[in-house]
């Protein structure tokens, strides 16, 4: 038994150590992708607290949502940021799920590329609408007669450039339409459709992202026009931007591997086999071959299954 649990450990570890590797060699090349997006969402975050400076609290508006959801109350506030830290922390376990299981499906620097340009470019439009238009704001800490609500003016030129995380992120005023929470959600969940095998995980994570938005709604963070707007401008956003990117390449593919690091041992069997293929004069890929195979015995399934042909036929 303890023979089986090293052995297990062993093949964990060098599986780890691989993805290590692979993911390094991804980081070298695309590390001015996340750096930029991790500087735009910096960039987010002093936006947002700008708005603070020059947010006015007043009556709040008039709100369909506001009627027919009941007000959770500040004692009950906590409940919608825990159904988004759960998506939150879910999508990032999810996202280096290949340093542990052996379905290596995405490449985590990768899809955290194009994730991050998911947030920018929904950001950049929520900057903008927002500061185009400061409403008063429905949170408990916004409304008028509170010492939240509105910023005392800067002392230096240093308080600008603090985001004062996370007090400054939980007790902003003024950056509403739209709301921040449903685009980090959103981006996730529409990420983890396209790439994700679990179709339950799927679904129930349309379900959090339904009960999230009523939960906002019904604590008061947003109006329900930041709810509405940000559900179908961060999914065009997204359908926008995914189709201007390249496409990932998918793990389970051949042509994938010419991405990876090769190993000497590898790069010497490769080699090998290119100098066979040359003195027989037989110019045929190893991938082509099992791609004809595949295309005579039946077709590849999503999980990697193939279907025969006979099998469709009643045979």
């Amino acid at each position: 038994m303890s023979l089986y649990i090293g052995r297990e450990a062993s093949k964990l570890w060098k599986r780890f150590c691989a993805e290590v590797s692979t993911e390094i060699h991804l980081l070298a090349e695309n590390w001015k992708y996340i750096l930029g997006g991790l500087i735009c969402q910096y960039i987010h975050g002093l936006a947002a607290r700008g708005v603070h400076y020059i947010h006015r609290p007043g009556p709040t508006l008039q709100d369909a949502g506001f009627f027919l959801l009941p007000e959770l109350g500040q004692d009950k506030a906590y409940i919608s940021e825990t159904v988004f830290t759960s998506i939150f922390i879910s999508f990032v376990l999810w996202t280096f799920y290949p340093f542990i299981f052996k379905s290596k499906k995405i490449y985590t620097v990768l899809i955290w590329c194009r994730v991050l340009a998911f947030l920018v470019a929904s950001q950049f439009l929520r900057i903008i609408t927002f500061y185009s238009t400061q409403l008063p704001g429905p949170n408990y800490h916004c409304r008028e007669g509170s010492k939240l609500a509105t910023l005392p003016p800067p002392h230096s030129a240093i308080e600008l450039f603090v985001i004062n995380f996370p007090r400054g992120v939980l007790y902003g005023c003024g950056d509403l339409i739209f709301s921040s929470h449903m685009i980090f959600s959103l981006v996730f969940i529409r990420t983890y459709q396209r790439y994700g095998t679990k179709r339950w995980i799927k679904q129930l994570a349309w379900l959090l992202a339904v009960v999230q938005s009523l939960l906002i709604i019904a604590s008061r963070k947003h109006y329900t026009v930041d709810v509405v707007v940000a559900w179908y401008t961060v999914n065009l956003v997204v359908f926008f931007v995914d189709s201007k990117l390249p496409e990932m390449p998918d793990r389970s593919s051949g042509g994938a591997s010419l991405l990876l690091p090769l190993s000497s041992k590898e790069k010497d069997s490769r080699n090998k086999e290119e100098n066979h293929k040359l003195m027989n004069g037989n110019s045929v890929d190893t991938t082509d071959r099992q791609r004809q195979r595949n295309g005579m015995n039946g077709k590849i399934l999503d999980d990697g299954l193939a279907h025969n042909d006979n099998a469709m036929n009643g045979a």
